[in-house]
């Protein structure tokens, strides 16, 4: 079924619900919300895609997507479904080199963007040379098509291109964090499974609202009759969110669900303990693309009325793949964590089955299942994971795996299966240090030790080339960004070292005033690069 299906049938049953509703900031520090209701939303995605038809596009054509958060972004990602077009989503947060390698990797053959990227592909024509449909938001000339121009005249009844689940119906780019960006394929039946499983993990309705800190989950959610509010932030920047923005956002919609990165939900949360505000009204906070300290989840005890906390683990590549909530993590995981067992993520979700191999880095042409207990390679199969890599056929060699014409996806990542079926997340399979071959250790369970010091931010294992051997070291970043490591903190760091089997071998602490993080989710720790880093001061 067509993803934008789900649509049509919202705006026939709940026409004046309100779909879409943007954050929009007034001079006097106050906001007005406009909103399109689902009937608005249905018939103007409608106006959408007959404009994008008259420009060119058509069923099958990639069509590169960059619209800014607004009402209209998930509007045209919509109207692009119903054409039965391939929406390519890609992070301009990665940066404009990785920006266009994957433009060019990708060769889109339509682009629907703002002004600012059609002046890009005037100045580096050559990753955007297969583009024949040029489609703007902004009056910009350039043989471009002007979206809005007659818009409001436009039918506002459209057929929706009848996909099957097989039909390709989105290319959606990693971030490039541990590796180069690769655009991964998606069609109808993994969004429908992915929007099925979200909504039976959090018992979503169309009785709540989300906030979403990551644009793209906006289609999930309003695919399933939810109102969803676009916030006030830059999403390419999590980090620098201004958290009262956010909570003001969230009490005049009275927002039952939000979800992002944990680098947003901190800072919310810290804002709200400073300010003695309570968020009654949400009933989940969902964060992802990092392991989520449990500190975290212990603000949210205070400022939750009846909600929780939660950490769905995934990737671009297969999402959701298990879930666990904040209290289940307080209430008998966070322990072991501490004492170096790893991040508990939770058990596999309804629809994913998840096996724990032999870690290798290569490509495998058959699984190697490990038992309980036993650390590997976390792979997974199932309706949410994604078939390939967009003509990459070397990068596909390396993540699938096909046993009896079952697809098998290398999450990248090492952890273990209890012998309750909980994955326990170590870190990333190229974040790990292998000193010899019985001898590995890797990032999550070192760190956690370190990271109880009271002055301690965060820490990342690394390694280090002396005398021709490997060596695991670590980085420190303070609380106050000190970078003078004194001897009585490094003899306080030492004694954290021989506390624990798993850190006895770290001798070798740097201090680093901030650590370079992931464009996305401005979270997960760029351990490789800290590791040249600390290499050169070698």
């Amino acid at each position: 079924m067509n993803i934008a299906e789900r649509i049509v049938r919202t705006s026939k049953r709940i026409p004046d619900k309100k779909s879409v509703v943007f954050s929009e900031r007034q001079s006097d520090g106050s906001y007005h919300y406009p909103f399109y209701t689902f009937k608005q939303f249905e018939e103007r995605s409608n106006q959408f895609a007959h404009k994008l038809t008259e420009a060119g596009i058509r069923p099958g054509m990639r069509t590169l997507l960059f619209v800014k958060p607004c009402l209209d972004f998930s509007i045209i990602t919509f109207a692009l479904f119903k054409i039965g077009a391939v929406p390519v989503l890609i992070d301009p947060g990665m940066g404009i080199k990785n920006l266009l390698l994957s433009i060019k990797q990708v060769k889109p053959e339509a682009m629907v963007s703002i002004g600012l990227v059609h002046w890009i592909r005037r100045l580096k024509p050559s990753s955007f040379e297969n583009v024949k449909v040029k489609v703007s938001l902004d009056k910009v000339g350039f043989s471009t098509n002007y979206i809005y121009e007659g818009l409001d005249k436009a039918d506002k009844s459209f057929p929706v291109y009848p996909a099957k689940d097989e039909d390709y119906s989105a290319i959606l780019f990693t971030s490039g964090g541990t590796g180069i960006p690769k655009g991964v394929l998606y069609n109808h039946g993994i969004l429908n499974a992915q929007t099925d499983a979200l909504q039976n993990m959090f018992s979503l309705d169309e009785t709540q609202s989300d906030l979403p800190g990551f644009p793209l989950f906006a289609l999930f959610t309003l695919a399933m009759g939810m109102t969803s509010v676009v916030p006030d932030m830059d999403p390419t920047k999590p980090a620098k969110c201004d958290p009262a923005k956010l909570v003001q956002n969230i009490q005049d919609n009275h927002i039952t669900f939000v979800a992002g990165s944990p680098s947003i939900w901190e800072k919310v949360g810290k804002y709200c303990l400073a300010h003695k505000i309570k968020l009654p009204s949400i009933k989940q906070v969902v964060m992802f693309g990092a392991p989520v300290r449990s500190e975290i989840h212990e603000m949210y005890k205070k400022i939750l009325g009846n909600g929780d906390t939660y950490t769905p683990y995934g990737a671009t590549e297969s999402l959701p793949i298990s879930l666990i909530s904040g209290s289940e993590i307080l209430g008998s995981k966070s322990e072991k964590t501490k004492r170096g067992d790893g991040t508990c993520i939770g058990m596999a979700v309804p629809g994913i089955e998840i096996k724990i191999i032999k870690a290798s880095d290569i490509p495998e042409a058959e699984l190697l299942e490990l038992g309980p207990e036993d650390i590997g390679e976390i792979v997974v199969s199932g309706l949410q994971v994604t078939p390939a890599y967009f003509e990459m056929p070397l990068e596909n060699e390396k993540a699938k795996i096909i046993e009896n014409g079952k697809i098998w996806h290398r999450v990248g990542d090492i952890g273990y299966l209890d012998r309750d079926q909980n994955l326990w997340f170590l870190g990333r399979k190229t974040h790990r240090v292998k000193v010899d071959d019985t001898t590995t250790h890797y990032s999550i369970r070192v760190e956690a030790i370190f990271n109880q010091h009271p002055v301690i931010k965060r820490t990342a294992l690394i390694q280090i080339f002396r005398d021709g051997h490997i060596t695991p070291a670590l980085v420190v970043e303070r609380l106050d960004g000190n970078t003078k490591l004194t001897g009585a903190f490094k003899g306080e760091l030492e004694a954290l070292a021989r506390s624990s089997f798993h850190t006895q071998m770290i001798q070798d602490f740097y201090l680093h005033s901030s650590f370079p993080v992931d464009v996305r989710h401005n979270i997960k720790i760029d351990r490789l690069k800290l590791s040249k880093w600390a290499q050169k001061k070698e």
